[in-house]
């Protein structure tokens, strides 16, 4: 198992890279010593990917493998919903802190921690004897994790020159995309064919492989080094203990409100109101006191840059409609079509096919075509792709589903690279690390809303539409008497009794219209995703041009 979830990583990162590196020159040595050998930057960029997507794929995995985890350590559902609940909050705590941390740490060191922080905990995960112990484990990994999807951001930026950063990025987009899809038919096959334990335990293998390739290409850059040293000779580097203490009790919290309100019932919960009001508190506070402070945990003062404000909200909108779809879509299959785990994910599998056959013609139509126009028509296509999808109904076979989603696919191949671009447009290269620690949290804070959204958004209208249906589905209608007295008598020409065939009909009846309100609510929601997109596009008017990067001039020959 372990091998062929390597290989998929491996097949998803290697046809773009060879395609995106055809014309790319190797760069000088990364560190900047004298005494070592050339890397090429597409071995760093697949070596950084490749940790990164082990990540991504293992929280997908997870969602799916959790009836697994709670009947193997004999807690109620609600209870194993925890192991998710954990992981977001210590990622999401530690998403905002990761350029401090790698400052202090030294970019190279602190990417290496997190890459053993994360392969040890999801060993101890594996072996976890009941459900407190994996919780705490599940912390850990979410610290290891936190800070992997910035830092590698943060190398591409340094690693490779402008003209070809477009390019790296594509391969970028790749992992973040496809690794939610494959996460739940690959969870599924593995929790049916193994145990639960192996989805934590198959990250051990391709923790270890990234660690040694870390070790031996990824190189603090001379840019990053020179930052670090004037930092630490200013005093910069010293400890700001209540910004760090409020930017994680904020988030952490945040993180709490939005993957256990829908289940609390959002602010008729004393409990959320409280995590609430604490992470509102917090986080405003936050924002007051890292304006004021020199060298902030949260370089807030960024986003006074127009690109790199307008290219936050792109991201945020990237993961709302990205991760809310993502989970809607296999849950909408299964319980309504009745697809299995591994079909849903057949049914997901186009999309990040599209992404990956797309990706090297987005970055040479870049420069030609331009990021602005590149957005608003990604965006616009994604909006349609949701629109797409609401027009389904029950019987809607795998053909128009698999086409929607490669349809999704097509407008996100035209959205990551060019935002990417523009994020870093106008900022100097020494905010490169803090920028990028921004840029993840605001994609990883859009999936989380996304999903709080999505999932609010099913159970309400699903309740809705109930009521609606059954105002008109009554004994008093005469369709619905025709109808339950139709199955009534195939039930009793089957053997049933006459009671018991009237009571299946009326369940029958009853089952129809559960499915058709859940329907009718997965509709809306893909309708409000539509909404977003086509909103969010019109923000690629406000985008100042980004000129094309010269490339360097050939040496004479």
């Amino acid at each position: 198992m372990t091998g062929q979830n390597a290989a998929v990583a491996e097949g998803m990162a290697t046809p773009g890279a060879a395609n995106l590196a055809q014309n790319s020159t190797t760069l000088p040595p990364i560190g900047g010593a004298a005494n070592r050998d050339a890397v090429n930057p597409w071995l760093i960029a697949i070596t950084v990917t490749l940790a990164t997507f082990m990540e991504l794929l293992d929280t997908a995995i997870a969602n799916v493998s959790l009836p697994h985890i709670a009947g193997g350590l004999a807690c109620s559902y609600d209870e194993a919903t925890w192991v998710l609940t954990s992981y977001l909050v210590a990622n999401a705590v530690v998403l905002p802190l990761s350029a401090w941390l790698s400052r202090v740490f030294g970019r190279k060191r602190y990417y290496m921690i997190c890459v053993a922080l994360f392969t040890l905990s999801s060993a101890l995960c594996g072996m976890a004897p009941n459900l407190g112990m994996l919780i705490f484990f599940r912390v850990l990994q979410g610290i290891g994790g936190g800070g992997l999807a910035p830092v590698e951001q943060a190398i591409l930026v340094d690693t490779f020159p402008p003209h070809k950063r477009a390019a790296a990025f594509a391969l970028y987009s790749m992992a973040i995309v496809t690794a939610p899809a494959l996460g739940p038919p690959l969870g599924g096959w593995i929790t049916d064919s193994f145990s639960w334990r192996w989805v934590f335990l198959i990250n051990i293998p391709i923790g270890l492989i990234s660690l040694f390739l870390s070790n031996r290409l990824v190189h603090d850059s001379d840019a990053f080094k020179k930052e670090v040293s004037e930092a630490r000779s200013a005093g910069k580097l010293r400890i700001d203990g209540f910004g760090i203490f409020l930017v994680a009790l904020g988030f952490a919290f945040l993180e709490v409100v939005l993957d256990r309100g829908e289940r609390e019932e959002w602010f008729d919960s004393t409990f959320i109101c409280v995590f609430f009001g604490v992470a509102m508190i917090s986080l405003l506070t936050a924002l007051w006191w890292e304006l004021r402070h020199p060298d902030p945990v949260v370089e807030v003062r960024l986003l006074k840059e127009r690109n790199f404000a307008i290219a936050n909200i792109l991201y945020f909108v990237f993961g709302f409609v990205l991760f809310g779809s993502t989970v809607m879509i296999p849950q909408m299959l299964q319980s309504l079509m009745g697809y299995t785990a591994t079909d849903a994910g057949l049914v997901l599998g186009p999309g990040a096919f599209v992404i990956v056959v797309l990706a090297p013609f987005v970055v040479r139509l870049l420069p030609k075509i331009g990021a602005k126009r590149m957005i608003g028509f990604g965006l616009t296509v994604l909006g349609c792709a949701m629109w797409y999808f609401s027009t389904f109904d029950t019987l809607t076979d795998y053909k128009h589903e698999a086409w929607a989603r490669a349809l999704q696919g097509f407008g996100l191949a035209f959205l990551f690279v060019p935002v990417s671009q523009v994020a870093y447009s106008r900022l100097p290269k020494n905010k490169n690390n803090k920028a990028s620690s921004l840029t993840n949290l605001f994609r990883n804070q859009g999936g989380s809303f996304g999903i709080a959204f999505v999932t609010t958004m099913l159970a309400r209208r699903a309740q809705y539409h109930q009521s609606v249906l059954v105002e008109t589905i009554n004994n008093t209608d005469p369709a619905t008497q025709s109808a339950i007295t139709s199955m009534s008598q195939t039930f009793a020409m089957n053997g049933a009794p006459q009671g018991t065939a009237d009571a299946m009909a009326k369940g029958q009846i009853y089952q129809m219209v559960q499915d058709q309100s859940h329907m009718l609510a997965f509709i809306d929601c893909f309708y409000a995703l539509g909404w977003v997109a086509f909103c969010a596009a019109t923000l690629a008017f406000f985008i100042v041009n980004v000129a094309p990067a010269p490339k360097p001039e050939e040496p004479a020959h």
